[in-house]
């Protein structure tokens, strides 16, 4: 059965003519006649009755032209869904997310979007970085935002935030008071991290800013959480560095000192390499212009 039948027919039920429906529908008489008599010789009953002066339902046609209107709005719906879904604006798109982007970025740019797009659907995951590399690998996520620098086999990754790190220290620290100081000040000092497993290019990093002073910080205790980091240094177990943007506002649990030199926390919007998906290539250019702008106030 032909969706191209079942408007002919409707088109005449609903004149009850077939000079207008073919004109309607832009097709000869005996074309529209033609798809009229084939529906009726598939279906083996007669729709219509039709004589020289007029043409009126059958039985079997009333009651078929409520289901031929059903099947072609249903094929109708079908056909704008597959428009959608080709124009990114209908599907279901996993997005993995480092916690700490999830203050900074991710409120924003999933609101932003949900407002374009309400038709897609976002399932969201809370995944550290090298769980998001290994996800977008294996498929079980489409797009990650993950602490830079990072590597993944058949990625691309595509910086969408900077900002400064931030030296945070207990508020009763002898750093505490000083409006300058100079980073072999932390030599001794017993640093809190963010575990290296998670995430070796923000760890290496970070770490970095001191190897240029000229010493390793020495790192006395490791978490899987940058604001349990803050938490441990509120408590006084030692001096961390975090991105800036994690420790804005907390001025009564910590004191927050910006660390010298051009070294810039990041992250990155991931996807796999050559990825076709309209789904991920408008979230991808969406998460870039939103990043941006929010990265502008922050250096």
């Amino acid at each position: 059965m032909e969706l191209r039948h079942l408007r002919s027919f409707i088109a005449v039920a609903e004149r009850l003519s077939f000079i207008q429906a073919a004109r309607f529908l832009h097709l000869s008489q005996p074309a529209l006649s033609a798809q009229i008599q084939a529906l009726e010789d598939e279906l083996g009953v007669r729709l219509l009755e039709r004589d020289r002066r007029s043409v009126r339902l059958s039985a079997a046609g009333k009651v078929f032209l409520d289901q031929a209107r059903a099947t072609l709005a249903q094929a109708d719906a079908a056909a704008e869904s597959a428009r959608r879904a080709a124009a990114g604006e209908l599907g279901i798109l996993r997005i993995g997310f480092v916690a700490s982007a999830a203050m900074q970025l991710v409120p924003s740019i999933v609101l932003a979007y949900r407002r374009k797009y309400p038709g897609v659907k976002l399932e969201l995951q809370n995944l550290r970085t090298v769980l998001q590399l290994s996800s977008l690998q294996d498929r079980s996520i489409d797009v990650g935002y993950i602490r830079l620098p990072a590597l993944g086999k058949d990625l691309m990754v595509t910086r969408v935030h900077r900002e400064p790190f931030a030296l945070i220290v207990p508020r009763t620290h002898p750093l505490a008071r000083e409006q300058s100081f100079d980073l072999k000040a932390l030599q001794d000092e017993p640093f809190v991290a963010y575990a290296r497993r998670w995430a070796p290019g923000f760890y290496d990093r970070w770490v970095s800013i001191f190897t240029q002073a000229g010493f390793s910080p020495q790192v006395v205790q490791e978490t899987g959480d940058m604001y349990t980091a803050i938490a441990l240094v509120a408590a006084g177990v030692g001096v961390a560095v975090v991105p800036s943007g994690l420790v804005r506002g907390r001025a009564q649990e910590v004191s927050v000192k910006r660390l010298p030199g051009k070294v810039l926390s990041e992250i990155g919007v991931a996807a796999r390499a050559g990825d076709s998906s309209p789904l991920v290539k408008k979230f991808l250019e969406l998460s870039m212009l939103l990043g941006r702008k929010m990265t502008a106030g922050l250096l």
